[in-house]
């Protein structure tokens, strides 16, 4: 299947699956698995396990749907331009600008914690290091996108290895393969405090604490757009990054409440606390706490590289559509469109101001609509799918195909109905869906101001919704 006809033409092809792929999970697996995996099973102990076994659930099935709406019209607007598809012009408007405003939220956040790590490292103020990274990932996004992704594959494959690198070693303490270690059994596991310590309560304050781990992959589907062949491209990553995610976040639980005991599992705000670092410890691993302290900085800047990408290129549909400023719809001859990038990294500059303000608290206030904004996106993502199906289901050779019409999508919906009701009994969630109605409401107002077409671009998404029947014979 060729290209469906989108206003993302002007933008280069040279993406792969393994660059979408590891762009998915350089995205998704930040530091808060390597530094936050312990408050969600401090909160639930081991039950936490099924916290992330219904939430991986529901967001496979997220991405399922958004994998069939891009299989079969992929577009760098992705989940936005559906919306509009679905919706209207409010709709794709309000939640393109939502997910920019997120993810530059997130850019602050992930500089923030990397360039205190490197600015303990070099005894040097924490905006010094963050200022030189932010100009040395402006160089990468204005290169020709092929080398982004070819720079961003090994950046992402790093802390990948360093994921299953934890795993085996945590099998092999488990089993008590290693010197000096012996079999553990279930004694922490299912020790003093029992599968379930702190009760139905406790199991769903952990399920809030990990709701959110598996945000990002949905950058898979903005990237798309610049592969040689989107649809199969996306079916191979879709599928590639959802099991490695599950894997390494099930995978990690398990190896830390089989090798720790439940009393001495918690959250860690450095990486000399953090249960990667204990059990890694245990197997005699010399030097392991600057080893980890270098993967989550990886894992930060890794993160932020692939966001710098997103916001851009979200910016750059935008613009195609007249949401945005015409300025940002330029590209340069390799198909990059620079002034987005650039305004991506002029907020990314902003970040850096940030740290030289430095004031106490920071990395929480960037974090602390983070969740509202994902859970607006799912839901919107699967309600425009609901409401696209019965145009995507008559389309041939699209490769990527949700289960269980159409109970499965609506029963995911309710699933998200639950979380947000459950974060709105929390007084440390509830300011969230407070802060994000706000932004939404704002944002759905500033969407009643008539767009201006921009001369020469290509239809919107919704004439080339409209023209299916015709693109379709392209295919």
């Amino acid at each position: 299947m060729t290209n469906v006809d989108t206003p993302d033409s002007g933008l280069g092809s040279g993406l792969k699956t393994r660059h979408l792929t590891m762009m998915g999970l350089g995205s998704a697996i930040g530091a808060g698995l390597f530094l936050g995996t312990g408050v969600g099973i401090r909160a639930a102990g081991p039950s936490i396990l099924l916290a992330y076994l219904l939430a991986g659930a529901v967001i496979v099935c997220i991405m399922q749907m958004l994998g069939e709406m891009a299989s079969a019209r992929p577009a760098s607007g992705s989940f936005s331009s559906y919306a509009e598809m679905a919706f209207g012009r409010w709709a794709g408007f309000s939640l393109g600008w939502l997910y920019w405003f997120m993810l530059t939220m997130v850019l602050g956040a992930e500089m923030t914690g990397a360039a205190a790590i490197m600015g303990h490292w070099f005894g040097v103020d924490p905006w010094i290091p963050a200022l030189i990274c932010v100009a040395f990932f402006a160089a990468v996004n204005l290169a020709e996108v092929r080398g982004f992704g070819e720079f961003e594959f090994w950046f992402a494959f790093i802390k990948v290895a360093v994921i299953i690198a934890f795993l085996v070693i945590g099998v092999l303490l488990i089993f008590g393969l290693l010197p000096g270690s012996e079999f553990v059994g279930t004694s922490n596991f299912l020790g003093e405090a029992g599968f379930m310590p702190n009760g139905i309560a406790g199991w769903a304050a952990g399920l809030l604490a990990v709701a959110f781990a598996f945000g990002g992959i949905e950058i898979i589907t903005i990237a798309a757009a610049e592969s040689a062949n989107p649809s199969t491209a996306i079916a191979t990553a879709v599928r590639s990054v959802i099991w490695r995610i599950s894997i390494f976040y099930l995978g990690a639980v398990l190896v830390i409440t089989f090798l720790m005991p439940y009393a001495e599992i918690k959250g860690a705000e450095q990486a000399a606390d953090s249960p990667f670092t204990i059990i890694l410890a245990k197997a005699n691993i010399p030097g392991i706490v600057g080893i980890m302290e270098a993967v989550i900085v990886l894992a930060l800047l890794s993160a932020f590289n692939a966001q710098i990408y997103a916001t851009s290129r979200l910016c750059y549909s935008l613009a195609q559509r007249g949401d945005a400023p015409a300025i940002f719809a330029a590209t340069n001859k390799h198909g990059v469109p620079i002034n987005s990038v650039l305004l991506s990294m002029v907020f990314a500059f902003a970040s850096v101001g940030l740290q030289y303000w430095n004031p106490e608290g920071l990395l929480d206030f960037l974090l602390s609509a983070v969740g509202g904004c994902l859970v607006v996106i799912w839901v919107v993502i699967g309600l425009s799918y609901i409401k696209l199906h019965p145009e995507l289901a008559k389309e041939e050779n699209v490769s990527v195909r949700m289960w269980g019409w159409p109970w499965l999508p609506w029963l995911t919906i309710a699933c998200f109905v639950g979380l947000t009701l459950l974060m709105l009994s929390d007084p440390a969630s509830r300011y969230q869906i407070t802060s994000v109605t706000v932004i939404c409401v704002v944002l759905v107002l500033l969407s009643l101001i008539p767009r201006r077409r921009q001369p020469g671009a290509a239809a919107d998404v919704v004439s080339g919704a409209a023209s299916k029947s015709t693109t379709g014979e392209a295919q």
